[in-house]
């Protein structure tokens, strides 16, 4: 285990009698030849630069917005900014690529030029997306389709050797929520997620990170039951991403909205972060950095 990486989950063990959080592995992935060394729960801010999703939809829609937000969330702690300019979210309608490459350039190179040290992430499951955001300046791709909804994303990482997270899903938003008999959620999600992570080191990508993907082709059930027992997907040897932020599976569960659904969010990513999660990916940068810094 590497220096600075012995006391990720000192606090917890002191409540877990059988000490399992000591034992997963402290990973670092490169950043354009920077480290970036999972030692702490790492915060990613999400900015939806999209005028439809499901939280925020419409209200970093602009540059000048999206800056003001970025800063904001500089300001609170946060550790990479997720920029999505597609709304991944149940009935969204379709657009072009070119469409989403043109919502999500302006704001990558806006934030470099105003911000030159923070690490971005761009959210699209099209590989050209991907391409043009990663020359635009952003430093890891964040696919939610794992793959399965552009044939050369793949390849495009391993050209690229970027940091990839790999997201559990199935079909498409449109018809994910249809594809939900599992054998066993977690081992069906580890199994998938296995098989994708042997294409990948074949090409030869060396940082992946993984995403269980909650809410994607997921029933509500299922989507806790994966929340419960996602400490198993440490199999793999990778770090893993929790993204549960103000989702369906918290504000349909307490038949509230999303914008009253911050509390129980929190709640749920103190039992990510107690299973290992290593990134949080949230809504409100400023609550969960709280979080971790209470519990770290």
């Amino acid at each position: 285990m590497r220096e600075g990486c012995s006391n990720y989950y000192s606090l917890f063990s002191i409540f877990a009698p059988m000490n399992i959080f000591k034992t997963y592995p402290c990973q670092s992935i490169n950043l354009k030849g920077k480290l970036l060394t999972f030692d702490k729960p790492i915060i990613m801010g999400i900015l939806n630069i999209t005028p439809d999703s499901f939280f925020d939809g419409g209200k970093h829609n602009s540059v000048e917005n999206a800056l003001t937000r970025v800063a904001q969330m500089i300001e609170e702690g946060v550790d990479i900014i997720d920029i999505g300019a597609y709304s991944s979210r149940p009935g969204a309608p379709l657009i072009s690529a070119q469409e989403e490459i043109d919502r999500a350039i302006p704001v990558i190179e806006s934030i470099k030029r105003k911000h030159p040290h923070i690490t971005l992430s761009i959210d699209t499951f099209r590989s050209d997306v991907a391409r043009k955001a990663i020359q635009a300046g952003a430093h890891i791709i964040n696919d939610i389709s794992g793959g399965i909804l552009d044939d050369s994303m793949f390849q495009l990482v391993a050209e690229l050797q970027v940091p990839y997270i790999l997201m559990h899903m199935r079909g498409t938003p449109e018809t994910m929520q249809h594809l939900t008999d599992y054998n066993d959620i977690v081992n069906d999600v580890a199994v998938d997620l296995g098989k994708k992570i042997s294409k990948l080191r074949a090409l030869g990508v060396k940082d992946i990170i993984l995403d269980p993907g909650y809410g994607f082709a997921k029933t509500m059930a299922q989507n806790y039951e994966l929340l419960l027992r996602v400490n198993e997907l440490h199999y793999h040897g990778l770090p893993i991403l929790g993204g549960i932020s103000r989702k369906s599976m918290i504000y349909k569960k307490l038949e509230i909205t999303p914008q009253e659904s911050l509390s129980a969010t929190t709640s749920l990513n103190t039992l990510l972060l107690e299973r290992g999660v290593q990134i949080l990916r949230v809504h409100d940068v400023k609550e969960a950095k709280q979080l971790t810094q209470l519990l770290f």
